[in-house]
């Protein structure tokens, strides 16, 4: 099946200067703060953040003496601490190679991490990804199992690079008699926190987290706050009153 959507086209390895400031806080305390970072694709869909050594705070490292060897070089193992917090095993500073002085730190080592002054979650922002937000007066209706769970006239069509066409609707245009709110939370380095989740009863039987809201996404993906979305890869969406493929992706 071929996709009706830009695919990520970076290839793995790519490097590129970050052009904004990042810092990272544990426990309270900034234990990252650089103007130098680098983007490093360890797969095509987005970058991580490889920081210099010295940008970290010395006094935050542990040493765990373990080397690694590595497909991008030789790196040693390090932890973080920040007053009584203790994260083992929170990354790498690489000791040769193209990376040769900089760290590559997991990203939920650290409380939060930020770009400038704006927080960003589960993953660097990918400088070659558009995020667009466009209302639409394109006929959208939302099925599982032949129940329509939702329509709407109105929709809000958020285009992402890498990722199928999301359409939010209006609350009124979905029919909660068929969904169960859902404890799970989850985050976009895009559009932020998620602030409900909900599973659908359909066919007898129930499918978990297939639909969601942004009650307060980042201030470029404004028009869906409220909004209710699912996941195409798991329902069937109808589009101006033809029947979309399910798309496959890591969500599917």
């Amino acid at each position: 099946m071929t996709a009706d959507y830009p695919r990520s086209i970076v290839p793995v390895d790519h490097t590129e200067p970050v052009p904004r400031r990042v810092r990272a806080v544990l426990n309270g305390r900034t234990v990252l703060d650089t103007t130098r970072a680098v983007y490093v694709w360890e797969w095509s869909n987005y970058p991580q953040y490889y920081i210099p050594a010295g940008d970290l705070d010395p006094a935050a490292i542990v040493d765990e003496h373990h080397v690694q060897r590595l497909k991008r070089g030789s790196a040693r193992r390090i932890g973080l601490r920040a007053g009584d917090q203790d994260r083992p095993a929170a990354g790498r500073i690489y000791a040769d190679g193209p990376l040769e002085g900089l760290a590559r730190l997991e990203w939920d080592a650290l409380d939060a991490w930020f770009e400038e002054d704006e927080q960003v979650f589960v993953h660097p922002r990918n400088p070659y990804s558009r995020v667009d937000a466009l209302r639409s007066t394109r006929a959208v209706r939302i099925s599982l199992d032949g129940v329509t769970l939702a329509e709407s006239s109105s929709p809000v069509l958020v285009f992402e690079t890498g990722l199928p066409t999301r359409y939010y609707l209006n609350r009124t245009d979905v029919d909660f008699t068929l969904l169960e709110a859902s404890p799970t939370r989850t985050a976009c380095p895009y559009k932020g926190r998620t602030s409900d989740y909900w599973s659908v009863h359909a066919g007898g039987t129930v499918h978990r987290d297939l639909a969601w809201a942004y009650d307060f996404p980042t201030a470029a993906l404004l028009p869906i706050a409220g909004l209710v979305s699912f996941y195409n890869e798991k329902v069937d969406v109808h589009l101006d009153g033809r029947l979309l493929d399910r798309p496959v992706t890591h969500f599917s």
